[in-house]
């Protein structure tokens, strides 16, 4: 006994006869008329008597109506239960320009496969502005990058907002310092022959990192660019060492040789509020969970 017999039994039921049942369905009536047989055989019970065309409830067939009735709005319950359970809707995904273009490609590619109902809403930010944004319901979820906890520790708004929020590490990224064309391996800020760092904007966690790491010198600035590619074009310049993490880097093709010096290994978390989440946040996180553990076999090969 199938959901398809049920469906094909109460439709006879319903019209008295396998012709006008078969229209209903989209069935020729010699199936509707076996498919019947059948379900008879493997109760054991005639359903209908006959009368010529005419399709009429036994007493058997009567009894097993309402069990029928019962077993279809079952089905239709538990179809609309695991429906209402499939991803959908619209996740709204805030990420640094950083992960976007090293991290997700192959991580958004994999969930729009997976889950096609669900419209994904790509917003770039610094670390700080996606934080509030979440907070304040403007994102549904966002990578960001957490500040070492020396550094939490100094900006009290940033760790209770943090506090708030569920938090999980996604990736760990490599920060590097990349040095102009020529210039020396350095071991602190004092061998730096240059006077600037390019960075992106201030809510950048990884420019604040590189700020701290530079705070002891009383003649380095900061250079605010736009982009990781504005960032290389003031350290092919001369002008500039540039912040970045390694996974950047390596997407660019840098065509020069330079040294590079590394700042910061800096976790990326994923963050949500603790409710009010959409359904489609715990399918985007088990994807990303898959995506971690893909980078962590590489690095360990």
């Amino acid at each position: 006994m199938d959901l398809s017999s049920i469906e094909i039994f109460l439709a006879v039921a319903s019209d008295r006869s396998v012709t006008k049942a078969a229209k209903v369905l989209g069935r020729v009536p010699s199936n509707v008329t076996t498919r019947i047989q059948l379900l008879e055989e493997n109760l054991g019970v005639p359903l209908f008597s006959r009368d010529g065309k005419k399709m009429t409830l036994t007493q058997e067939g009567e009894t097993f109506l309402t069990y029928a009735n019962q077993l279809a709005a079952l089905a239709l319950e538990a179809r609309q239960a695991v429906r209402s359970l499939r991803p959908s809707g619209v996740l709204r995904l805030g990420t640094m320009e950083s992960t976007a273009a090293s991290r997700l490609p192959a991580a958004l590619n994999q969930f729009k496969q997976m889950w096609p109902d669900v419209s994904l809403q790509l917003t770039l930010g610094a670390s700080r502005d996606l934080t509030r944004d979440v907070l304040g319901g403007v994102l549904d979820c966002a990578l960001i990058a957490r500040p070492p906890d020396a550094m939490l520790g100094e900006d009290e708004g940033f760790e209770a907002e943090l506090e708030q929020l569920e938090i999980e590490p996604i990736f760990v990224e490599d920060l590097l310092l990349v040095l102009p064309f020529g210039h020396p391996q350095i071991r602190s800020v004092a061998d730096l022959r240059i006077e600037a760092i390019a960075a992106l904007e201030p809510g950048c966690t990884y420019r604040r990192i590189a700020e701290s790491w530079a705070s002891k010198s009383s003649v380095l600035k900061t250079a605010e660019v736009g982009s990781y590619h504005a960032i290389l074009a003031s350290v092919a310049a001369g002008n500039a060492a540039g912040v970045m993490p390694k996974s950047v880097l390596d997407l660019m093709h840098w065509p020069m040789i330079s040294q590079t010096y590394q700042l910061a290994t800096v976790d990326t978390m994923l963050i949500s509020r603790r409710r009010d989440r959409p359904n489609a946040f715990d399918a985007f996180r088990e994807v990303l969970v898959t995506a971690k553990a893909s980078v962590a076999r590489r690095v360990a090969h």
